[in-house]
């Protein structure tokens, strides 16, 4: 199924993304964690390719699994990052062949070594390439990308930010997902902003759950998240306790969904780390809403 018309299917719609293993050691309890997610039945789930394609192999097998043992829609993430163009080709030939149709194109995240590289020489700079690419192998692929709701972190303003999100979405993209954040108003500020712009396609807001005090640090370093005052209090006062962080991320997260919905918005997206726990937590929370 196209997400598109899940996305529009007029629901309160909640989905999860997981990730592969890193290494294959861990790969049968990273499965067994996804294959507690997937069994919640969520309206769909996002399989993520790793840090310069690290973890890419595993992405297929785990989205396929999804699909076949499941019956959850999946959208595999796909990045381009270092990647030959006929390395990019053999992937998507491969996420044909899974019977994938939706997938998440992503530039990727930098490495430190990729960081030093010289850029000039990537057959993929941007993710509009990978957009582009994709689109010209099969018009039939729902295609996703990515946004910062605050600003992308090698952007120099907003302004410059929308207007590469806006080429992305002319490029072929059906839907945007968002990075994290944890103040509502600076989406819907954003939202404005880009339906200005002339950005039309559904926009999934992408939460993050922090459950362990130690998650903030690397949730500003990967968006640049601003913290607010309320969330910062929550840290403080339940972040040494391991299971009232727990228990206070949740519902702090539960909070920001049942905002969104009440905004209008019906499709929202939980970065839920590999953790089923937390992913059942929030779905019990949800579930006088979600499907309706």
């Amino acid at each position: 199924m196209k997400l598109i018309d899940i996305i529009n299917n007029g629901k309160y719609n909640l989905s999860f993304e997981v990730f592969p293993p890193k290494a294959e050691s861990s790969f049968e309890s990273v499965k067994a964690a996804v294959e507690q997610i997937a069994a919640l039945q969520p309206s769909f789930m996002s399989v993520t390719y790793g840090a310069g394609g690290g973890t890419s192999r595993y992405t297929l097998d785990i989205a396929k699994d999804i699909m076949e043992k499941y019956h959850v829609p999946t959208l595999a993430h796909l990045t381009c990052v270092s990647s030959t163009k006929e390395t990019v080709k053999n992937k998507i030939t491969q996420i044909k062949e899974a019977g994938i149709k939706n997938v998440m194109a992503l530039r990727g995240d930098l490495t430190p070594e990729l960081e030093k590289g010289d850029r000039s020489l990537w057959d993929y700079r941007h993710a509009i390439d990978l957009v582009r690419e994709l689109k010209e192998s099969d018009t039939d692929l729902c295609i996703g990308c990515a946004c910062y709701p605050e600003i992308h972190p090698e952007s120099k303003n907003q302004i410059e930010d929308i207007k590469y999100l806006k080429e992305k979405v002319d490029a072929g993209c059906s839907f945007i997902t968002t990075q994290m954040f944890f103040d509502n108003n600076l989406l819907y500020n954003f939202l404005y902003k880009i339906r200005e712009a002339g950005i039309t396609v559904p926009v999934i807001p992408g939460i993050m759950p922090i459950t362990k005090a130690n998650q903030v640090e690397r949730a500003i370093k990967l968006s640049g998240s601003f913290m607010p005052v309320r969330f910062k209090a929550l840290v403080d006062r339940f972040g040494c306790d391991d299971d009232a962080m727990r228990d206070a991320g949740i519902a702090y997260a539960t909070d920001q969904i049942i905002d969104l919905y009440a905004n209008g918005i019906k499709n929202v997206h939980v970065y839920s780390m590999n953790k089923p726990e937390v992913a059942s937590a929030i779905l019990n929370n949800l579930s006088g809403i979600v499907g309706k």
